[in-house]
């Protein structure tokens, strides 16, 4: 695929995931995870989108992963599996695969850059992804596959309605410049695709609106 056949896009939503780690999970800051090594589920959820001619609003991007080490610099072991939204018609599904496989610049290229990790798979699946307006709750679930329930991290002396918010974050999975995270406690997650297993709650999750866009300029 040469730079030039790649469309103009653009992308604004929600991304959140929920790791194995401990709240507040360090990778965040940039840290080694709390164990060492880390895996969890991750959603990208895109309100609205467009590469080229072809509408993204409503669709879903889920991945499994894992990693060891410190995922921001010296790591290893690292693996990715990706489920793309069964809805997307023959163009939003070659469009996704562009903009999230990295072939289409922006963020996404970078991230994946960075990551460095072995893909296992890909697949086409319903997707079912929640996210509250005042993001007092978030979930995503793939039947039989994958799930990710989370509530807006309180505590005894949390403002009635406030968020735990982290701004300008040193390791932001969506990338610099974007809003604060909000943290959330894991009330259920479970993998079973790909090699990823694990059925675990409490531990911890962040939110974070982004705003990409791509080709990255010449």
């Amino acid at each position: 695929m040469t730079g030039s056949s790649v469309q103009p896009w653009s992308l604004r939503g929600v991304w959140f995931d929920a790791c194995k780690c401990t709240i507040p999970c360090p990778c965040s800051f940039a840290q080694p995870p709390t164990y060492g090594d880390c895996d969890g589920v991750l959603l990208w959820h895109v309100r609205e989108g467009r590469y080229g001619e072809s509408r993204l609003d409503g669709l879903n991007v889920v991945m499994l992963a894992s990693f060891v080490g410190n995922v921001w610099g010296d790591h290893s072991d690292a693996y990715g599996a990706v489920f793309l939204d069964e809805r997307a018609d023959e163009a939003q599904r070659g469009a996704l695969q562009m903009i999230f496989g990295g072939q289409a610049g922006g963020w996404p290229a970078q991230f994946n850059e960075m990551f460095g990790g072995e893909m296992r798979g890909m697949e086409f699946a319903a997707i079912d992804a929640s996210i509250a307006e005042d993001y007092s709750d978030w979930s995503v679930s793939i039947p039989g596959k994958a799930t990710a329930r989370v509530e807006a991290l309180t505590g005894p002396t949390s403002g009635p309605g406030a968020r735990v918010e982290v701004h300008n974050l040193p390791g932001a999975e969506v990338g610099p410049g974007q809003p604060p995270a909000v943290w959330g406690r894991v009330t259920e997650e479970s993998a079973d695709a790909f090699g990823f297993r694990w059925e675990r709650s409490g531990n911890s999750s962040k939110l974070i609106p982004f705003e990409w866009s791509g080709p990255d300029a010449a």
